[in-house]
This record gives structure tokens, sequence and C-alpha cells, in this order.
């Protein structure tokens, strides 16, 4: 469609992505992305073809289903850019980064971010690669630090809170421990009970939709998989005081009943 001074606007997608992770966080909304990529198209004068996201999905792996429609726009031409609001929404990994450029730029069109630092220079993609390396550094200490951080919190008896408490539980105030949600166990009891009588995973299921019991995602939709994660997990399967003793550390230990058993996270 020309443009008022005569010139056909140049078509940019709009590329957005945010993890399961940064979802709980609610740091990084995907709509946060696209009013910064908007802007950035109006004042540059591109005409946005579309815009794709790909949420909770991870930059670790280039299979998803918004990057996978963004490489079939970009192979049926008639695409100049393809922009995200930082490098990594495209691939955390540098060699992927460099993998969707290369692939682009065979069909004309530049892949960006608005925290670019460099060019189309062969210094410009030298910066940012240095600069994606150290990103990448980063974030490998970030992992490491948190590995350690959980394993020494389990070894101490602690929890590490998720954004819900797995059912039948509820956090403390500290959100370092689980406290026994009475209703919900008493649907965990039921579950266990009905199995353990020759009943069938489906059947279960049906029975908890029929009485209109809550389900652990909301609503009472008893998903199969989420009774068969309950029945299989160590959470709700008694241990007994020996075995619990060889998994956490001393201290944690003393403080337990030796003459009772425990469910083990």
């Amino acid at each position: 469609m020309p443009s008022v001074n005569g010139h056909v606007p140049k078509g940019a997608i709009l590329y957005a992505r945010v993890s399961t992770d940064e979802q709980a966080r609610s740091g990084y909304s995907l709509a946060q992305q696209l009013e910064a990529l908007r802007e950035y198209a109006v004042r540059e004068g591109y005409e946005v073809v579309e815009e794709l996201v790909d949420p909770g999905y991870s930059g670790a792996s280039l299979e998803r289903p918004g990057l996978d429609r963004v490489r079939d726009l970009v192979a049926a031409g008639d695409v100049s850019l393809v922009l995200a609001q930082d490098r990594d929404r495209f691939a955390r990994e540098p060699a992927h980064h460099y993998l969707l450029k290369r692939e682009f730029e065979e069909r004309g069109c530049k892949l960006r971010a608005l925290n670019d630092r460099g060019d189309d220079t062969p210094e410009g993609e030298l910066t940012d690669g240095i600069l994606d390396q150290l990103a990448k550094f980063e974030r490998a200490k970030t992992t490491e630090r948190t590995r350690r951080g959980k394993l020494r919190r389990a070894r101490e008896g602690k929890v590490i809170a998720g954004h819900t408490p797995p059912y039948g539980f509820r956090y403390n105030a500290g959100r370092d421990n689980l406290i026994v949600d009475l209703e919900k166990m008493r649907v965990v009891r039921r579950i266990f009970l009905a199995l353990a009588e020759g009943g069938s995973v489906f059947g279960v299921s049906q029975v908890l939709m029929r009485d209109a019991v809550p389900a652990p995602a909301g609503g009472v939709n008893w998903n199969r998989n989420a009774i068969r994660r309950i029945v299989l997990s160590d959470l709700y399967r008694p241990h007994t005081f020996e075995e619990v003793c060889v998994m956490v550390a001393p201290e944690v230990a003393a403080k337990l009943d030796p003459n009772k058993e425990y469910g083990i996270w």
C-alpha cells in the first residue's frame, strides 16, 4: 500500500516470547513487549505484517509455533524486518541467533532487536556476538547459583515454592514449607481409596467430575494426568523414618518422629 510520499511501506513482523517462569514472575509480559515494538515500527516507517507470540516457550530451542510462523512468512517474501524487544527473545543460544539471522538475510530480511548494540558492519556483529556470549555466561552462573540454593534448601528440609503448591497443600507464611489443606487432602484420600478398590484412573476422573469436585487446575475438569501425578508422587506416599533419614541432613532428621511416616517432596 503506497504511503503519502509515494513509497511502499517496509513490511515488519513483530515477535514476542515469554517463558513459563517469566509468566509466573509476571515481570516480562507479552503485551509490554508488543507495545514497545509497535512504537518502533511506527517511528521507523514499517507496516506491521503480523504480530506473533510464543507464550510459555523457552528460548533454548527454535521449535516454537510462533517462530515457525515467522520463518514461513520470511521464506514467502515481502518481509523487510523481524523485530523483537531483546535478542534473547529470538534465541538464548548465540549459534541459534546466528542461524536465524543468516536464514533471514538470504531472503532480504533483517533480524533486529531493540537492544542491539552493534550494526551491520563486521565490527558491529562482533560487538553483539561478544555481548551474547557474556549474557550466556551470566545465565549459566545464575542457573548454577539457583541449583545450589535449591539443593541447600532441600537438605534443610525446606521446599522451593512454585507458582502454586501441590494439590492438597498450601504454603506456610514463609513459603518454605507445606501445610495440609484438609478439604483437598480428603479428595486425595478418596482417589487412593477408589484406585485401591479396583477403580481405574478414567473412572475416578469421571466420578470426580460428576460430583463437581474442584480440579487442581481450576474448574471441575479432572484430567487423568492430574490424577496420575498425585498417585505417583512421593509427596503422598508414606516413607518410614529410616527412608527419610538417608535423604535429608542430620539436623532435619533429628526433628522427625521415628514412629511416624512422611511424604517426600
